[in-house]
């Protein structure tokens, strides 16, 4: 289902900018407030897939995870709030062992088919200090409009970490047999809509794509210092090899650069395209901080380079710290002494 307020994607505005020459476009007012919303940083809504569950087993850890043990009561697409010991009823409710296609056997010799899901996990997150009713209010909303009497699903509000999120689990198969299938274009729209609800609920949400703001990816801070060993392994290859070139060569390098710097220069294309169009709108003011925000963009990372400046910022940290404690040791015996 699509809200009544959708127009065209940001990447539709993007693509418009660069059609034809100046004066050739419109924007629409909808499309001018998303621009204007973009170069004003407006906080990005966060709407996530995270996984799902091939099993009934793994549905029940993952509803008894976001609800803390128990801890958190569940709401479900009824209104009822449930508690621990009412999470295997939920569970019977939704009739998981019936979904076709899990029970499907090699044949032929051939590797068994990969199993179907059962439920999808999704996460909708708003930046601080965004109000956690309100990001509750929104995800309320956002699952009725998308889900209601088509898919079961139970969400959960968690306000424990920086930003206030929802956890929704959505069954898979619908109500008449069609399963859900989630692509990008339709986190695309979610997005939109989600960021749309927020503002319904008087709170400055946008989304637009991650690149049109000059983001690739989302940051590495700490993170190989925060991840369990057990599941680093790759990113602590990764973090070694970094080290020991930087240690040879002062620097890292990284192919994958170039394909970045291509793109950066596409995106501010299409920012000029943006700007020109608003121009021959008589959007002058508008263009100019269109202008400005492209010129403003963050400087071209690629992983690799992340990952490096997170090493080099630790290792500094590290050795700021160690010298303080040296400095703090010689001074000890000069305070005896007096």
């Amino acid at each position: 289902m699509r809200l009544p307020h959708a127009g065209a994607s940001f990447l539709d505005i993007f693509s418009a900018a660069r059609a034809g020459p100046p004066g050739s476009i419109q924007f629409t007012p909808a499309q001018v407030e998303q621009i204007l919303r973009t170069v004003r940083r407006t906080p990005e809504v966060m709407v996530k897939v995270t996984g799902g569950a091939t099993r009934r087993g793994a549905v029940a850890s993952h509803l008894s995870y976001i609800s803390r043990k128990g801890q958190l009561e569940i709401e479900t697409d009824e209104g009822e709030r449930i508690d621990k010991k009412a999470q295997q009823a939920l569970l019977r409710d939704w009739h998981l062992e019936l979904s076709p296609g899990q029970y499907r056997k090699a044949k032929d010799g051939k590797p068994p088919p990969r199993p179907v899901k059962l439920t999808h996990n999704i996460v909708l997150s708003m930046p601080r200090p965004t109000p956690p009713y309100k990001v509750l209010a929104a995800a309320k909303a956002f699952a009725r409009e998308k889900f209601a009497l088509k898919h079961r699903y139970a969400l959960v509000l968690h306000t424990h970490q920086e930003h206030p999120h929802v956890h929704l689990v959505v069954k898979a198969e619908g109500h008449d047999g069609r399963r859900l299938h989630i692509d990008k274009a339709t986190l695309r729209e979610w997005r939109e809509d989600f960021a749309h609800l927020m503002r319904a609920q008087g709170v400055a949400a946008n989304a637009t794509p991650r690149v049109a703001r000059g983001r690739s990816k989302g940051s590495t801070k700490d993170a190989v210092y925060r991840t369990q060993p057990s599941r680093s392994h790759a990113l602590r290859a990764r973090v070694h090899e970094i080290a020991t070139e930087l240690s040879k060569t002062g620097t890292v390098t990284d192919p994958a650069r170039a394909t970045l710097v291509k793109t950066r220069k596409a995106v501010l294309a299409g920012w000029e395209g943006v700007a020109a169009a608003l121009d021959a709108q008589g959007q002058i003011e508008l263009a100019g901080d269109v202008r400005y925000f492209a010129q403003h963009l963050p400087p071209v990372r690629t992983d690799r380079e992340r990952l490096a400046e997170d090493l080099i910022r630790q290792i500094k940290a590290a050795r700021a710290f160690q010298s303080r404690r040296e400095d703090t040791t010689r001074d000890r015996p000069i305070e005896r002494s007096r």
